[in-house]
């Protein structure tokens, strides 16, 4: 039988180029990470948009705010390994799992029919000397995505939702900077995937059902109850919700994996996680620790009633080095949680 030479070569090449198919268990825990993000096998196509079988997709209730960039979440656990329940924090992970984030712009904010700029995929890879960051930049043609240990600056150019043009000097951070956010109790540790925040609905391709079911029929998840019974945070994005509920969601996403009892912030005793209920601990007519540059010479972290005499509000709206806060992941002031927190705070009595 005659075959077509050209064909057969054109064939060669791209099965060459192909990601591997399905997700290499040896290459996530090799000690070396390799270069290339198809190594891990995670996706089963060049732009890391079709998920490997037992890569699975999720989302939050309320998510990190990294200058407006919309953010594609994936959870990867080795076969006949599950993830146990916690009520409070991260679930536990086991060894050899791949918590996936890549980030990505739309030419225009909100548009979903607009072409994308995807600009990094960061993993936090659970090895046996615990859990480990590792940040991936992508091409231009958004065909691959290469290890940068140091991070680095990305120039974008989008449109609002209003057209306005913004210039994004958005940065990727280098692998030391993940402790920055991710420590708890001296370990790097996930942020997302806890009970408060993934407490609810996503689109499967079986159906709408709750994260926590699905990933316990799956046989990701052990230990959970029903999630009537767990956790919850309110949806940010969630108009009509109460100022309060969206502010102290967005607080403890945003601010909560520092400002905790054991987060890289508990000097200050400002906890802002969505459990915390005694008041100063919120900041409410609270002095702080220490009066620097980021206090702006006020005097208390929240005063009831007043947001512009509060260092809270200060902070989230300022872009400055040494007051913006969060101080890591943004170039851009949150206009909407601002909006939201000064009402909170406005309306306490």
């Amino acid at each position: 039988m005659k075959m077509n030479f050209a064909l057969v070569v054109a064939g060669l090449v791209l099965g060459s180029c192909a990601p591997k198919q399905g997700v290499q268990d040896r290459v996530i825990l090799a000690k070396k990470p390799p270069e290339k993000l198809s190594a891990y096998g995670l996706f089963a196509d060049a732009g890391a948009t079709i998920p490997s079988p037992r890569v699975t997709p999720y989302v939050l209730n309320t998510a990190l705010f990294s200058d407006y960039a919309d953010k594609r979440r994936y959870v990867y656990v080795p076969q006949g390994q599950t993830i146990s329940y916690k009520a409070e924090g991260a679930f536990e992970f086991p060894v050899g799992s791949v918590l996936v984030k890549t980030f990505e712009y739309p030419a225009k904010l909100g548009d979903a029919a607009a072409p994308v700029r995807t600009l990094e995929t960061r993993l936090l890879v659970r090895t046996r000397d615990g859990w480990e960051g590792r940040p991936y930049i992508w091409n231009r043609e958004g065909t691959e995505a290469i290890l940068t240990p140091v991070g680095g600056p990305i120039n974008v150019q989008v449109h609002d939702r209003q057209d306005k043009l913004l210039n994004i000097a958005y940065r990727v951070p280098n692998q030391n900077q993940c402790k920055t956010c991710h420590l708890s109790a001296g370990q790097i540790s996930p942020i997302g995937p806890s009970a408060a925040s993934l407490n609810r609905s996503f689109s499967y391709a079986s159906g709408v059902q709750n994260q926590i079911t699905q990933w316990t029929k799956m046989g990701l998840l052990t230990g959970a109850p029903d999630p009537a019974g767990a956790p919850k945070n309110a949806d940010f994005s969630n108009i009509a919700l109460s100022p309060e509920a969206r502010a102290r969601s967005w607080l403890d996403m945003n601010c909560g994996h520092c400002h905790k009892p054991d987060g890289s912030a508990s000097n200050t005793g400002l906890f802002l996680t969505a459990s915390t209920t005694d008041p100063s601990h919120l900041g409410i007519g609270r002095r702080p620790v220490s009066a620097g540059k980021g206090s702006g010479d006020l005097l208390f972290d929240v005063v009831p009633g007043k947001p512009e005499e509060s260092i809270l509000y200060h902070r989230i709206t300022s872009t400055e080095a040494g007051v913006a806060m969060p101080e890591l992941g943004r170039s851009l002031v949150h206009e909407e949680a601002v909006a939201v927190i000064r009402e909170w705070i406005a309306e306490m009595e």
